[in-house]
């Protein structure tokens, strides 16, 4: 019970510093597939010295198998492609929305985990994931009525939902015989690699940008990928990928409440109450899971 305590404890925190992810992307000023090409890049670079400088890592990239380098770079395509989508819905879309249908990845992380991980979970666990949804339903509703062009980020973002929910999926299952660094070198490398042929195909520019951009682009890797995602992939190895997915809810509470802060966005009593459904809705989850 202590290390199960331990892990959530730790999965908070992850959660914290993913919710800087949408901060940073309204803050650079910059195609969405080069910000999220120079994100998985820098934290490609962060981690290399812990591959390189590590025996044991070290011993683990060198060796991977057939399965494991197409796992590997599977994920790093998924990653990519959801970035894509995600960065590009705030494009059309508010943060509070956006963020709120890529965090809906339970619904497809539940039924991934219950064909391919034989997942099965109590009825007051689902109840909190139904309410927790709820919650982020409160959270967006004023932006699914807004437009065509608010309606066309929604469905981006909630397509990037599936795609990610597939991400974990994957790490689920590479993260049994694999560490935490190989996987997300591989990960992070492979994707970069994808979004540096995207954006090349796009015409994007990878240079030209402001001081502030690059700062953007630095603390997107370090802080909510590092601190944020990666901590998911090293908690892959003892929580379900659905367990994963579901925390991310609280992703989009610590997104309204930064957004308010950083961006100055407003923060409606509407968005108030859906947060407070969510934090319910995740402590029923987790405590019954």
């Amino acid at each position: 019970m202590k290390s199960k305590l331990t892990h959530y404890i730790i999965l908070f925190f992850a959660v914290f510093f993913l919710s800087t992810s949408a901060i940073f992307v309204k803050l650079a000023q910059a195609p969405s597939s080069i910000t999220a090409f120079y994100r998985l890049l820098f934290s490609a670079l962060v981690l290399l010295p812990f591959l390189l400088f590590h025996k044991e890592n070290r011993r683990q990239f060198l060796t991977l198998t057939k399965k494991q380098w197409i796992f590997g770079i599977l994920s790093g395509l998924l990653l990519s492609t959801h970035y894509v989508l995600w960065f590009e819905s705030l494009n059309y879309t508010s943060v509070a929305s956006s963020t709120v249908l890529v965090t809906l990845q339970p619904l497809f992380s539940f039924v991934g985990g219950y064909f391919l991980f034989q997942e099965r979970y109590p009825k007051k666990a689902l109840f909190g994931c139904l309410v927790a949804l709820i919650g982020c339903v409160v959270i967006g509703w004023g932006d699914f009525q807004l437009s065509m062009t608010a309606f066309l980020g929604d469905i981006m973002a909630f397509i990037a939902a599936g795609i990610i929910a597939s991400y974990f999926m994957v790490g689920q299952h590479i993260r049994s015989s694999l560490s935490v660094i190989p996987y997300s070198f591989l990960g992070y490398g492979s994707s970069a690699f994808f979004l540096a042929i995207y954006s090349l195909m796009t015409h994007a520019s990878f240079t030209g940008y402001s001081i502030s951009t690059w700062k953007a682009f630095l603390g997107i890797a370090l802080i909510s990928t590092i601190l944020g995602q990666m901590i998911f992939n090293w908690l892959l190895k003892w929580l379900s990928a659905s367990v994963i997915s579901m925390s991310i809810l609280g992703e989009a509470v610590g997104t309204c409440i930064l957004s308010y802060f950083i961006l100055h966005e407003t923060l409606s009593l509407q968005q108030l109450l859906g947060i407070l459904i969510i934090l319910l809705g995740l402590a029923i989850f987790l405590k019954n899971s």
